[in-house]
């Protein structure tokens, strides 16, 4: 018997099989498009009037552009997790605006530039306030502009190019999914509207001798939001970065209260003076002290052996300060604002008065 006509039905099956299949892909892949770009979870469709939806994706990174976008806020805070605790219901009554805070965990220099300009692409701020950490005095910060983590530089860019074809991925459809159950089942947000989250620890769990062994063992109590530390630069190597801070500083109209410190990290953290690391973190001081002077901006030094930087218990790690610090830090830039004089307790020092 001739098998020809069954091997014919067998091809015309797996052919029949293979279109079906291919069909069935494309309709789930064009139906989650269609869901993604409904849902919005990146506010693409954010821009001056339109209010975002809620922040459910964790990484700031993609979140935060469309905070910028939306015009609600004229205030802002930039810089990484050393400032993410700053609260923009807190920093409003004290130096003026609508806070959003836009500080990312470890992020770079050049990633804190990028949200700072977006954000000053849609309105004319108030207040502004850079979170300094020693990754703006690298020299390598300009070829170093990125970390292990995703940063969709489209969002940033004019008009969001190909923002539709770019969200179509699983973080994004997994983002929309959140997006949904937070309106049908209450899933809280990942971020407040303003951008903030206490991400670290509760209070109510802080250990003592933990937090003595992050900060004396070179530990992190958050290892996902500790920026890398930068290595030990001679004193005269260049620091690219301070061009980038210059640049946004000039961008600002006259009335713009602005606003540059250098968090309060440990001293475990610090640059001991006469150390190398020491006389690189003073150059780079004195550098952003001459811009913050020239650019009307007040330069405020939290970054200093003081009563609260050398006090353990002050700190879930070298770098990341408690709750309680981040109140008394927004109470400080307020008073320093206002004086533009050193804390007669040593919290900080003022370094540029405008």
């Amino acid at each position: 018997m001739d098998g020809t006509g069954g091997g014919d039905r067998t091809d015309g099956a797996w052919r029949g099989f293979a279109r079906r299949f291919g069909l069935s892909v494309a309709g789930f892949g064009l139906a989650a498009a269609g869901f993604i770009a409904a849902l919005d979870p990146y506010g693409l469709r954010v821009g001056p009037g339109r209010v975002p939806g809620p922040l459910m994706d964790g990484n700031q990174r993609f979140m935060y552009p469309q905070v910028a976008r939306s015009g609600l806020y004229d205030a802002a805070v930039f810089g990484s997790s050393t400032a993410r605790l700053l609260d923009p219901d807190q920093l409003g009554p004290v130096l003026g605006g609508r806070f959003a805070n836009l500080a990312m965990n470890a992020a770079t220099p050049f990633e804190q530039a990028a949200i700072a300009r977006l954000f000053l692409r849609y309105g004319t701020p108030k207040s502004v306030v850079f979170g300094l950490d020693a990754n703006w005095c690298a020299a390598e910060a300009d070829t170093k502009r990125l970390t292990f983590r995703p940063f969709p530089a489209w969002l940033y860019a004019e008009g969001t190019p190909w923002g539709f074809l770019r969200q179509v991925n699983g973080q994004s459809l997994a983002t929309a999914v959140r997006v949904v159950l937070h309106a049908w089942t209450g899933l809280s947000a990942r971020l407040r509207a303003d951008g903030y989250a206490v991400f670290t620890p509760p209070e109510a769990t802080y250990d003592a001798a933990r937090a003595a062994a992050h900060i004396h063992g070179g530990g992190a109590a958050m290892p996902e939001a500790a920026p890398a530390d930068p290595p030990v630069d001679p004193v005269d190597a260049p620091m690219p970065a301070l061009a980038w801070l210059d640049d946004l500083l000039a961008r600002m109209p006259p009335e713009t209260r602005r606003i540059v410190a250098f968090m309060p990290v440990h001293v475990a953290a610090q640059g001991a003076p006469g150390t190398p690391k020491g006389a690189r973190e003073a150059a780079c001081k004195a550098r952003v002290a001459e811009i913050g002077a020239r650019r009307g901006a007040r330069v405020v030094d939290f970054r200093l052996p003081s009563p609260v930087t050398t006090q353990d218990t002050n700190y879930w790690d070298a770098l990341h300060y408690r709750l309680p610090i981040a109140a008394r830090i927004v109470t400080a830039l307020g008073t320093a604002a206002a004086t533009g004089a050193d804390d007669p307790d040593g919290f900080y020092r003022v370094l540029a008065r405008p």
